[in-house]
């Protein structure tokens, strides 16, 4: 054996924790800061994250419990412990079990959670965007420091859609690419601010939670309906306050004497034409370009989408209401003798009825959804057998969770996960240089099912063993997110 003092290498472990296989010196870590070499071996240098709710279903309040009060040890004492995969570490080579397999007991039913943190080179963001505004084409490219990202997908209601990540950009492009999709999106996940510019169109600044950055514009609201939706709400409340009322929209612009609803109240028609393409009563569609003016239009002057006013229904001193959807837009004209709309002062009802409007619109925000999917080290590292995990979340029986956060996992083959980030603990996420994201996971089922799964019943340990010999750190638990252990199995077979 060669003498450590005269090998030059004899300080240096080797990092399998991913494929980039870094060589760490004694007290540096490897490329991605999550391990390191410590004392010669190798170690995750962050803490495991334990989560702590502070209010149990059946006691009540939950008191901490310090390091010198007893405690045996399950995972969640009193209803108020869940070690999440932040910090756990990764099964990659796929080989060997999940960092942490927990036993617990939950009323009265043995449980088990396998928890570990995955590697995801499938992954990627949704981003709802919740404005009117014009943000570009679909399809259009959306790119960070000129790199694409991802791009504009189909819209929402009342809200724009972003599709950012997925492989093709993380390792289909070039190496920037790669780099900067991963930490743009990793950005992203952790809640933090990130500007984009869409091809064609608006430069983005977006954050988690926070409201969106349109061209230097920060959206207030977003929007309570389209046009015609508008109508339908609020028909009967502009009743005696103007003889016709056009709610200026993108998608569909509204006309109330058109409306059915302005037929049920009998209103008469007004004999105000708009531009665009006429699809039921009261509809139009493409009454403008999309831009950031009213209503998501290119609209600056409303006038400009009234095509006639027919003479043969019009009469001088109609009253005119023209609004966008989230009412920060508006005019109030009236006909004169020649039957032209001549601008003048709201009467109050008209203002308190454009109030209503913005009453109605919701605050608007940049929703972060991460989506990935669980491959082959994540369903290794619960199982010998990985599609029996697969079969197990599908019939109910094994529930996933992501830093204990709830997830929707979509049908069909594989297990392909989407969870809002702003239900996770801080700094859920991480990333690796190949590049890929970091994210937590944990898989929750009763140890009788954890058994038939073929799972690895003799590297399952308490938490307690866990706390004693590695670094955890608590985190406070979300009341809006469901206890994990209290999800009941499928029809028949309750209290898993």
């Amino acid at each position: 054996m060669a003498d450590r003092r005269q090998d030059p290498d004899a300080d240096i472990v080797t990092c399998d924790a991913c494929p980039v296989l870094c060589r760490i010196r004694e007290g540096r870590s490897g490329a991605c800061d999550r391990y390191g070499n410590v004392g010669g071996r190798l170690a995750r240098l962050d803490p495991v994250v334990i989560a702590e709710r502070a209010v149990a279903a059946e006691t009540g309040l939950v008191p901490f419990l310090g390091e010198s009060e007893d405690w045996d040890g399950s995972l969640a004492p009193r209803g108020g412990r869940f070690i999440t995969g932040i910090g756990a570490g990764t099964t990659y080579p796929d080989y060997k079990p999940a960092p942490f397999i927990v036993a617990s007991t939950h009323r009265g039913v043995d449980m088990v959670t396998v928890v570990t943190e995955g590697i995801f080179s499938y992954c990627g963001v949704k981003v709802k965007i919740d404005t009117d505004r014009f943000i570009g084409p679909e399809q259009a490219a959306v790119r960070c420091q000129g790199e694409q990202i991802g791009h504009v997908t189909t819209a929402e209601y009342g809200s724009q859609m972003l599709a950012l990540g997925g492989v093709r950009h993380l390792t289909g492009g070039s190496k920037k690419e790669g780099v900067v999709t991963c930490n743009s999106v990793l950005t992203l996940c952790n809640r933090g601010r990130l500007e984009v510019q869409v091809d064609g169109g608006a430069r983005l600044e977006l954050q988690a939670g926070m409201p969106p950055v349109v061209d230097g514009v920060e959206e207030a609201r977003m929007r309570v309906g389209c046009g015609s939706a508008a109508i339908g709400m609020f028909a009967r409340q502009w009743v005696g306050l103007a003889d016709e009322v056009i709610v200026v929209d993108d998608h569909i612009t509204g006309v109330l004497t058109e409306h059915q609803a302005g037929k049920f109240l009998d209103l008469p028609s007004a004999g105000i034409r708009v531009r665009g393409r006429r699809s039921t009563p009261g509809r139009y569609f493409q009454v403008a370009s999309p831009g950031t003016g009213w209503g998501g239009t290119d609209v600056t002057d409303p006038l400009s989408i009234v095509e006639k006013i027919d003479p043969q229904t019009a009469w001088p001193g109609l009253r005119l209401l023209m609004v966008s959807t989230t009412g920060q837009d508006s005019g109030y004209y009236v006909l004169d003798d020649d039957l032209r709309p001549a601008r003048t002062d709201m009467p109050p009802g008209v203002v308190a009825a454009i109030e209503r409007i913005g009453e109605n619109c919701e605050p608007a925000l940049t929703s972060i959804l991460f989506m990935a999917g669980a491959g082959g080290s994540l369903r290794a590292g619960v199982t010998e057998n990985p599609v029996r995990l697969t079969r197990s979340v599908r019939d109910a029986l094994t529930r996933v969770t992501c830093g204990g956060a709830p997830v929707h996992v979509w049908p069909g083959g594989g297990i392909t996960l989407m969870v809002d980030v702003m239900r996770m603990p801080d700094n859920s996420f991480g990333s690796v240089p190949t590049p890929a994201l970091v994210a937590p996971i944990e898989f929750t089922l009763r140890r009788e099912d954890y058994r038939e799964l073929g799972g690895y019943m003799e590297a399952i340990r308490d938490l307690g063993d866990i706390m004693a010999t590695a670094q955890t750190r608590s985190a406070a638990w979300r009341d809006d997110n469901p206890w994990p252990l209290d999800r009941p199995g499928p029809a028949g077979r309750k209290g898993r």
